[in-house]
Parts: structure tokens; sequence; C-alpha cells
């Protein structure tokens, strides 16, 4: 196999939730054009349209599902579309999750509680769903099995001062299943990675790249830790992602992969 064809994703099956969210957008671009058939979920119906009409100007198949894994029925729901649309499922990406900011003693017990299950209880049944099919299916032509990716943080390792006690714990526990399933599943063949960014450009972070005091004076403080002396980009997330969802990374499971320009290295 040539290096570029150790990369090549061309034909597979990808199943990627949160499809119209920060991160879902960039994986949801990369894989279309990288020619897999996709599969996007997305609790946003408009949202999610705009998304798939973007990957289908890509040259990619869709299959839209508008849900979110709330739970075990909708999670095997969404495989079951990406086994009716192609017959098989090769890559889940699972890019579904939520933050609530707020401090401790201001927080209530059932927020905390919606984002431990928006980011470690949904992550879990769609890593159950997609295993149960994987294992069932077979390798694909190229002989990979399956594929499995979740979005984690840096704040899975590193703490925030802000008011993250749900969101840093949650990530922490995405890490957790990352390491756990990769040893369970590294019999099988199947891949259990996770792509760790700190802040990169998206919706929901466009103020920190403002050209404004307040933006500059935040950036200022954040890239003081930041070695590359930036922000991320989508394109930073893309390269990562195409690795742990190609023959490239057969060999490499249970990572965190941080995409942070060092951030965590200091």
């Amino acid at each position: 196999m040539t290096a570029a064809g150790l990369f090549d994703v061309t034909g597979k099956v990808a199943l990627v939730t949160g499809a119209s969210g920060a991160f879902g957008t960039v994986a949801a671009r990369a894989l279309a054009g990288a020619g897999c058939r996709l599969v996007l979920a997305a609790g946003k119906a408009a949202e999610l349209a705009a998304i798939a009409s973007e990957c289908r100007k890509l040259g990619a198949e869709v299959t839209e599902v508008n849900a979110r894994p709330q739970n075990d029925a909708a999670c095997a729901a969404m495989v079951a579309a990406a086994i009716e649309a192609y017959g098989r499922l090769d890559i889940l990406v699972v890019a579904s999750g939520m933050n609530k900011v707020a401090k401790i003693d201001e927080m209530a017990p059932e927020t905390f509680a919606a984002v431990m299950d928006a980011n470690v209880t949904q992550s879990w049944l769609l890593a159950r769903a997609a295993t149960v099919q994987m294992k069932a299916q077979g390798p694909h032509a190229d002989g990979s099995v399956g594929k499995i990716v979740f979005v984690s943080s840096a704040r899975g390792l590193l703490g925030h001062p802000a008011g993250y006690t749900a969101y840093c714990a949650s990530k922490s526990a995405v890490d957790g299943i990352t390491k756990a399933l990769g040893c369970e599943l590294g019999p099988t063949g199947i891949t259990v990675n996770a792509i760790a960014p700190t802040v990169f450009r998206s919706p929901l972070t466009a103020w920190m790249f403002a050209d404004t005091p307040e933006a500059e004076a935040v950036r200022k403080g954040f890239l003081a830790r930041v070695p590359k002396g930036r922000l991320g980009e989508p394109e930073d997330l893309a390269g990562p992602l195409l690795f742990l969802t190609s023959k490239a990374s057969d060999f490499y499971t249970g990572h965190i992969l941080y995409a942070d320009g060092g951030y965590t290295a200091g």
C-alpha cells in the first residue's frame, strides 16, 4: 500500500453525530471531501440540512437523521440508518455534546447531570451501538474493522476557573471510555481514539477571533500558554480526523490526540 493509500477512506461509511455543531461540521466536510458515504445526525433540522447540502456538493452520498443520541433506541436507529442506506458502518465520529458554564454553588444538580448525559452516557451508547454492528459485519475490503472517534477536549486534562466542573468532568470521563474501550476492543481490530482540541474557529468561538479590545485581551492571555502562538482552525482538526479514521491508524487505539498547538504540553 502506498503512503497516500494509508489515508484513503473512499467509499467507507461514516456516521457523524452532532453534525451541525462546531466539530461535527468539520468532520462532515473532511470525510465528505475524502470520499466517505455519510450518515449525518443532528437535532436541528435546518442546520442539518445545510451541512448535508454542503457535503453533497463535495460529491458525497448523504443520509440525514434529524435526531440526537439521547437514548439507546435513538443510537441504534442511527446505526440502522447507515445499514439501510449503505449496508455497513465503518466509522463513528461522536461530535454531539454540550457545555453549561456555572460556578459549582450556582449550578443546579440537574444541569451537571445533563452535561454528563450528553457528553458521557450518549458517547457510550453510540459506541455500544456501533460496536455491535462493526463486530457483526466483518472487515472492510481494505482489512480495517471499524473506527470510533470521540471528541474530548484539552479540558479533559486541565481544569478551568470559570465554572467548568461539569464540562471538565465529562471530558475526563470520555478520555476514560476511550482508553478502556481501546483496550477492550483491541483484539477485534476496532480502534477507539479521541481528538481533544483547544479553542478553534467556529460559530461558538468567533468572538475570540474578533478585532475588539475584549477579544484581544482574552486572546493575549490564552495565547501566552499556546506554544504555536495562535488559535486553532478547522483544518487543524481535519488532518487528525482523517488519520484516526483511516488505515494509517490501525495500530493506534486508546489514545487522546491533543489538537491544541502545544497547550497541554506546558
